[in-house]
């Protein structure tokens, strides 16, 4: 139970009117450490609860030990706007029977009204690195106030290529703050450097491996010819499959915006968000699948990280993942909180080995499925390798006699008068 972590009664409050009673696993590792002050640096799979384990122990702090003329008194960094605008919301909700102010540091929007915000000194920001630095370069913030750093989905930030800017701002905070870094894997080259130069002697938890399956989501997929085929399985799966909310990814921006067109001249209620769409637009679309005015949301992998909308049990891959762990975050949109879910991905041809690659990645075997009417002509491929990829066929050797009597290439004779200086053959004058 909360209960359990002398928090104070207000957060008990706003966690009895959220309608949460008891701890997640992440929940309970974490926040005895978190709450002592210790830096803590976690494992654990998206979807396990971690924003609270975070949020809950650094609100209980900041009601402990007021400081109202203090600047900021907590960062959170994380690798997207909708990721941060989520934790914002989320760290609200939670703080609803307090005077503790949350604001986002984000691109996508303009900077001014945004250095006018940070004026205002909310005690918790959450960013992206980005945007971060350049209000550091602009020196429109100061860090000197920072008592709990959180780097949260911290692999993702990496993935990026925020490295530099991470190490930076946590540099340009107070040595003597508390740090917690949380991620789905350490295994990134650059995620030791990043520890080394955020943390000071972190209690290290692990639960739950990111390559391991979600019992709560089943996994499956179908073979198709082409692009075109999978347009109309696409178009049959949310026609005909039983969901609430969705979300198809594909692999760039051009094809999701392509996809999102497609959708609606087939009287599908969707929506699209990528990296190209103003910070305004992407909200929108957010908002919409939220409040059910849509029911699919075609996106890029910008939406495969974090972002926690109640509703989605369906999940679609109509361009293969290009890692196990990309894939393994896109269909962790589902399956969350308890909840049963199901991730489909169209293969082509091209993607058999890819697929085989994920799978034997994640330890485990996606269920085929077919839509009768809609099979195509692929059926994957001949024959197999103990790996499950497609074996590839050997060229023919020539016998030895066959060798014996083909000729050489001739080389080409050159033309009569030519010259050749220094590699180049100037031309003939007439």
């Amino acid at each position: 139970m909360f209960t359990d972590f002398s928090l104070d009664t207000r957060l008990l409050k706003a966690l009895d009117a959220l309608s949460f009673t008891k701890p997640t696993d992440v929940q309970n590792a974490t926040m005895p450490a978190a709450i002592a002050g210790k830096d803590v640096l976690v494992t654990a799979e998206t979807g396990s609860g971690k924003t609270a384990a975070f949020a809950l122990p650094v609100l209980h702090a900041l009601l402990d030990s007021p400081a109202p003329q203090s600047g900021a008194r907590v960062l959170i960094l994380t690798p997207t706007r909708e990721l941060a605008q989520q934790l914002a919301k989320h760290i609200d909700a939670l703080a609803q029977f307090t005077f503790i102010k949350t604001d986002t540091i984000c691109g996508g929007e303009t900077f001014k009204p945004q250095a006018a915000r940070l004026r205002k000194n909310p005690e918790i920001l959450v960013a992206t690195p980005g945007r971060l630095i350049d209000h550091l370069d602009k020196k429109t913030i100061e860090l000197d106030d920072i008592e709990h750093l959180i780097l949260d989905e911290a692999d993702r930030m990496l993935d990026m290529g925020f490295q530099e800017d991470v190490e930076r701002i946590c540099n340009s905070c107070p040595d003597n703050r508390q740090t917690m870094l949380f991620s789905a894997t350490l295994a990134h080259a650059g995620m030791r450097s990043v520890i080394t130069a955020s943390m000071n002697d972190p209690v290290s938890i692990k639960l739950n491996s990111h390559r391991e399956v979600h019992s709560s989501i089943r996994q499956q997929v179908i073979l198709a010819n082409d692009i075109a085929l999978k347009d109309k399985q696409l178009v049959w799966l949310l026609k005909n499959d039983s969901f609430e909310k969705a979300i198809v990814f594909t692999n760039t921006k051009v094809n999701a915006t392509r996809l999102n067109g497609y959708l609606r001249y087939n009287d599908i209620r969707a929506g699209v968000i990528h990296g190209d769409l103003t910070q305004e637009q992407r909200t929108h679309a957010m908002s919409l699948l939220a409040s059910g005015k849509i029911n699919v949301l075609v996106a890029t992998d910008v939406l495969a990280r974090g972002i926690d909308v109640k509703g989605i049990d369906l999940v679609i891959n109509v361009e293969m993942s290009r890692s196990g762990d990309d894939h393994t975050h896109r269909v962790g949109r589902t399956g969350r909180a308890g909840e049963q879910g199901v991730a489909i991905s169209l293969i082509g041809p091209t993607e058999w080995n890819l697929m085989s690659s994920i799978e034997r990645y994640l330890k485990t075997q996606f269920e085929r499925r077919v839509i009768k009417g809609l099979e195509g002509s692929y059926a994957g491929p001949k024959k197999l390798k103990a790996s499950g990829k497609a074996a590839g066929t050997k060229k023919k050797k020539l016998d030895k006699k066959a060798k014996a009597n083909k000729k050489p290439n001739a080389r080409p004779s050159e033309p009569k008068n030519r010259v050749i200086v220094d590699g180049f053959a100037p031309l003939k004058r007439k």
